[in-house]
């Protein structure tokens, strides 16, 4: 190989991890043309990207990044993987290929770097039994929450206890004041039939005229006969003027 070509190798591998912190190095060689076509697409399906480098070119590729302590103890190629949701996840998933001697017998995972620290194999293999990202987070809500769902029902008990009695009294209150209005109208009813009984109390002026002619015409029988006395005494006084 050319040193141009080697050159242009180099490059394109320091453009692919240049945003690289993290990553786990495996050994593919063995892997027939199938095998490894199975793994990158187990890989895909989990975002986990993979790439096969020389040590000497991914030296030179990664010299002066957090990269460059995983190739010290490494010999010949070897398959750089990185990417997934989180780093313990990609390890998970590496690790349970690396147990499926089914499928990929000959694939294992050597080593790798975390936090600019190299790793054996050992310890990626003490890695898959972290916690992955998803799993901190519920436990961390579930801490955070735990103790406030707790506050909540304790303080929900007497609220829902005070709410339930507030609702009964309002309930109580709605069906008192109903109730009085319905019998309102029933006793308004009969104040709605008031002026008709009191047409014949409007009557009673006309009575009371009457009444009041009454005695007027008892007088003028009164004044009668004393008007016919008067007349007789005149005629007696006349008859007596002629007898004399």
């Amino acid at each position: 190989m050319s040193k141009f070509v080697k050159n242009l190798i180099v490059d394109q591998i320091k453009k692919e991890l240049a945003e690289v912190e993290d990553c786990v190095l495996v050994n593919v060689i063995g892997l027939d043309a199938g095998e490894s076509g199975q793994l990158r697409d187990r890989l895909h399906e989990k975002n986990i990207n993979i790439r096969v480098v020389k040590k000497s070119l991914a030296v030179r590729a990664t010299e002066g990044t957090s990269l460059a302590p995983a190739f010290e103890e490494t010999s010949g190629s070897v398959a750089v993987c990185w990417g997934g949701s989180d780093f313990v996840s990609m390890v998970k998933e590496l690790v349970d290929i690396d147990k499926d001697e089914d499928n990929f017998e000959a694939f294992a995972a050597c080593g790798g770097v975390l936090d600019g620290e190299a790793l054996t194999a050992e310890a990626v293999a003490e890695i898959s039994k972290w916690p992955t990202r998803e799993e901190v987070l519920a436990t961390l809500v579930g801490q955070l929450l735990g103790p406030g769902a707790t506050l909540a029902s304790q303080l929900g008990g007497p609220g829902g206890t005070l709410a339930a009695q507030i609702s009964e009294i309002d309930g109580s209150g709605a069906d008192a004041s109903g109730e009085a209005e319905a019998e309102a109208p029933a006793e308004e009813a009969p104040a709605e039939e008031v002026p008709a009984e009191e047409t014949p109390a409007e009557e009673t002026p006309a009575e009371e005229a009457s009444a009041e002619e009454a005695p007027a015409e008892e007088e003028s029988t009164e004044e009668a006969p004393a008007e016919e006395a008067s007349a007789d005494a005149e005629e007696e006084d006349a008859e007596e003027a002629s007898d004399e």
